[in-house]
């Protein structure tokens, strides 16, 4: 089933996103690259999650940031993209914060929503969710190869699929897999992707950027 542009442009994105500043961005990566060194991945990989969201040609994206939309990097992110919606992270774990972008995304129709850390996240990942999406499915995921996910996609919010999970384990995707169906939601499950956490993703992040520049 294929939708038009009128249908995607209903299908919102969020992205949650740390300001790259040396000690708090991709912290697990500074014994890899120093706190500079992740800060400045951390731009790098912000600045494409807003390109690729863009590029899907979906509705509207709506960056939410961490410490706050305040830092001199989302506004210049702000200005370089019109459109782009800047707002503050609430307090709370991962979980709350993520449902809190669902609740004030839903209202207006079917939201995605992503983080920053996975490169290989093309515009063509975000049009086949929200498809998925509007096509009836509750809930579509794309898997990452931990055992988490890089992309979550609902038509309304689901606090059950955020609240005391087991953040930052092999068990998110499974433990959400589980939650869904006990709420008995539609869920659709898309490519595992893969994403950069630990030291050891660096190498596989060096030979998808020489591929990708080859390309």
């Amino acid at each position: 089933m294929t939708f038009d542009a009128d249908a995607l442009g209903r299908v919102q994105l969020a992205i949650l996103a740390k300001a790259p500043i040396a000690g708090l961005a991709k912290t697990r990566l500074i014994p890899a690259l120093g706190a500079a060194g992740a800060a400045r991945l951390q731009r790098q990989f912000t600045c494409r999650a807003v390109q690729t969201a863009r590029a899907a040609r979906l509705g509207a994206v709506t960056l939410w940031c961490a410490p706050d939309r305040q830092q001199r990097f989302f506004r210049a992110l702000a200005q370089a993209h019109p459109g782009l919606t800047c707002r503050d992270q609430p307090a709370g774990d991962l979980g709350a914060r993520m449902l809190c972008a669902f609740q004030q995304h839903c209202g207006s129709g079917p939201t995605l929503l992503i983080g920053t850390d996975c490169p290989a996240l093309q515009p063509a990942h975000l049009r086949a969710a929200a498809q998925a999406l509007l096509g009836g499915s509750d809930a579509v995921f794309h898997p990452a190869e931990d055992g988490g996910y890089v992309l979550i996609g609902l038509r309304q919010p689901q606090p059950a699929l955020f609240q005391h999970m087991r953040w930052s384990t092999p068990e998110v995707m499974q433990d959400s897999r589980e939650r869904a169906a006990a709420q008995g939601l539609s869920l659709q499950e898309l490519d595992t992707l893969w994403d950069v956490d630990l030291p050891q993703d660096l190498p596989r992040l060096r030979r998808y950027c020489k591929d990708s520049a080859h390309a």
